[in-house]
């Protein structure tokens, strides 16, 4: 797993802000190109693609949260400013988590960098963040920052630490990232995709416009992501996340059966979310009006008409959305296990 790990550090310290992903993609563009993958660059999505490019299609977000200076001494969260805007509504669990985050964030360094070289421009402290009900975003000040101009992205400081079996950093979604650069080490053919502005709702669009681009489809397009629960008791006996559906779309391909499969064999724990969240539901009145979630995938499902199908595989973590993202090394290790299994020494796809 060291090869997986000197990925992930890596990956951590490049910053990839929502809306600014560009720096993070020439990262991974030459990650890929180093080990004899072709990389093709397409608005909003990168796409890397093995010698056997039908052998498999994995797909990874790799935007995360952060800040957009948006006037003088003016700071934003990046995937709720206008320009990004896209599905969100503020009914999706992630949004409403998110807004119940801002204490979370003072304190917290910051680094602005140049949103097309990546160029590190300065650090910074948050000092405050609020929601505004007007703006229906959360509104930060920041030290340092008084000379930055409008539109520049700020990203958390991050780097990977380890502490009892767990892992923690902001790992959504950079750990998945890593799992499919890892995978190429390790020999996966196959085609991945790695999106950008997922937090704003927007990724699936890109995903889409490839498919359609090049008139494929597929039924087993796999989409990796961490998914959020609130204690480590919560997921104390999960080691990876599965789903029948979300509130777009029914996940109806052979991939979710043969994940399952391969977790039985190997004694890997696991449960559906939508199942989960339904019955959290039915047992708290306080949580009937909650949603059983929004993915890229049901997104991309209901767009097609179900002619584009696939499934999720998810890492469980607490403390979403923040640098302190936190998962479990056997989760990762069991993520890996499948992913193999899957694509390079199993049955495959």
């Amino acid at each position: 797993m060291e090869l997986f790990y000197d990925i992930l550090k890596q990956l951590i310290r490049v910053p990839s802000v929502v809306g600014a992903e560009h720096p993070f993609f020439m990262f991974v563009k030459r990650e890929l190109e180093e080990i004899g993958v072709e990389v093709e660059y397409f608005d909003g999505v990168l796409v890397g693609k093995g010698k056997k490019p039908e052998s498999g299609y994995i797909s990874a977000h790799s935007d995360r949260h952060g800040l957009i200076c948006t006037g003088a001494n003016e700071f934003q969260y990046a995937a709720f400013i206008a320009k990004n805007r896209a599905d969100l509504t503020g009914n999706s669990n992630s949004e409403q988590m998110l807004k119940n985050f801002t204490k979370r964030f003072v304190d917290e360094k910051v680094q602005a960098y140049e949103p097309w070289s990546g160029t590190y421009l300065g650090l910074g402290r948050i000092k405050e963040a609020s929601l505004c009900q007007r703006r229906n975003n959360i509104i930060f000040t920041v030290e340092g920052f008084d000379y930055l101009m409008p539109g520049t992205p700020i990203a958390f400081m991050d780097k990977l630490e380890f502490k009892d079996k767990l892992i923690s950093a902001q790992l959504d979604n950079v750990l998945s990232v890593a799992l499919i650069i890892y995978l190429y080490h390790k020999g996966y053919e196959g085609t991945s995709f790695f999106t950008a502005s997922e937090e704003a709702g927007k990724s699936w669009r890109f995903l889409l416009e490839w498919f359609r681009r090049f008139d494929i489809s597929t039924d087993e397009l796999l989409v990796l992501d961490t998914s959020p629960y609130e204690t480590l008791e919560d997921m104390s006996n999960i080691d990876v996340v599965l789903r029948n559906r979300d509130v777009n779309a029914v996940f109806k391909s052979p991939l979710k059966q043969k994940i399952k499969k391969i977790a039985i064999e190997n004694g890997i724990k696991y449960h559906y979310k939508d199942a989960y969240l339904k019955n959290k539901m039915a047992r708290d009145i306080n949580l009937q009006n909650k949603s059983i979630g929004t993915t890229e995938l049901g997104r991309l499902i209901a767009a097609t008409k179900g002619t584009l199908q696939g499934t999720t595989l998810q890492i469980p973590t607490i403390e979403y959305h923040t640098v302190n993202e936190t998962a479990s090394i056997k989760s990762v290790e069991s993520v890996i296990t499948i992913l193999k299994k899957l694509y390079i020494n199993g049955s495959g796809v």
